[in-house]
């Protein structure tokens, strides 16, 4: 089973790495792609050295499975070239996600979707994962009507530089800015670019994937936040069902999720936090709560790695699932 990785340099890539080791994937040949000042360098995996590679050499390879992180015009060009060799391409990208065409994926939701004939792959954006994890098994019990959703998104989510300018504003140094202002003792809402409706393309993520992942009638309103974290994204999540829901039944549908460990109990202090979601694979509930100002609706608190569940490991498990199927 030969495996590329596109982007294995990266933050995302690098997790990709550990979590193919992780999870014991079948690797008998591994494909590092980088852009051109990487290609000739190795790459150590499994305890053996890989040589870094370029996308036209990866693509002629003709890897089996080729699990992408490198952004959505890398992905619009060379996926298809991938996928005319037969290659299934796993793309972690904005690119294909809203493309008719092309499967949305968490697989412990909707991986039964997945076919021979799908050769591009899209994996969902990463506070829409931890969110539809929690949603997908209520939504069969109680119908989800709607959905508001506050993130609390880690500075990791837009890469080393915004990791670096976080760290050299806390050192009291002179750093190159990717925000448009400090992000150290701060909180900025604005995750990604405006558009004409006023909210962020990450917003309208979260509604847009929601849709397409769980049910096209389930409403999401979302406020995208970065805060001065280092790595995991939180979420507060206001669920409104159809049907009137029991707490003792949620948490036990949860805690029953593939995938999702529940932490909730307020008596010991026990809650999902990034500080100890950060490195694991699982999707993190708590704070499971009543709205008593509206029947019907429910708060809680969501927390997963990003690098993790909302991006590498969620791909890795895609790459793993189409294996295990033989799909590929």
């Amino acid at each position: 089973m030969k495996i590329a990785v596109v982007g294995a340099t990266g933050m995302v890539g690098t997790e990709m790495l550990k979590v193919l080791d992780e999870y014991q994937v079948e690797v008998s040949e591994l494909i590092p792609v980088a852009s051109e000042k990487s290609v000739g360098k190795t790459l150590s995996f499994r305890g053996k050295a890989y040589p870094i590679v370029s996308m036209q050499t990866a693509v002629d390879m003709q890897p089996n499975i080729a699990i992408f992180s490198a952004g959505g015009s890398t992905s619009l060009e060379w996926a298809p070239k991938f996928a005319e060799k037969g290659c299934t391409v796993v793309d972690n990208s904005s690119a294909w996600r809203m493309d008719p065409d092309k499967k949305l994926i968490v697989p412990e939701i909707n991986g039964d979707l997945l076919t021979k004939e799908d050769k591009i792959i899209a994996n969902p954006n990463c506070s829409t994962i931890q969110l539809v994890m929690c949603l997908a098994p209520l939504h069969e019990k109680y119908g989800v009507k709607r959905v508001i959703v506050s993130t609390y998104q880690s500075v990791s989510g837009t890469g080393k530089a915004a990791i670096d300018q976080m760290n050299g504003e806390r050192a009291g140094e002179n750093v190159e800015k990717v925000y448009p202002y400090d992000i150290d003792m701060n909180c900025l809402p604005h995750c990604d670019s405006f558009t004409e409706n006023g909210y962020t393309k990450e917003e309208m993520k979260l509604t847009n994937e929601t849709k397409k992942i769980v049910d096209p009638n389930i409403n999401v309103s979302a406020t995208a936040v970065r805060v001065p974290v280092s790595g995991g994204h939180s979420e507060a999540v206001n669920i409104e069902f159809e049907r009137k829901p029991d707490l003792a039944e949620i948490r036990k549908i949860l805690h029953e999720t593939e995938g999702v460990v529940v932490q909730d109990n307020p008596d010991t202090n026990t809650y999902p936090m990034p500080k100890y979601a950060k490195g694991k694979n699982e999707v993190f509930v708590g704070r499971i709560r009543e709205d008593f100002t509206n029947p019907n609706t429910v708060n809680m608190w969501i927390v997963a790695d990003n690098l993790r569940k909302g991006a590498a490991t969620n791909a890795v498990q895609i790459a793993k699932y189409l294996m295990e199927k033989e799909l590929v």
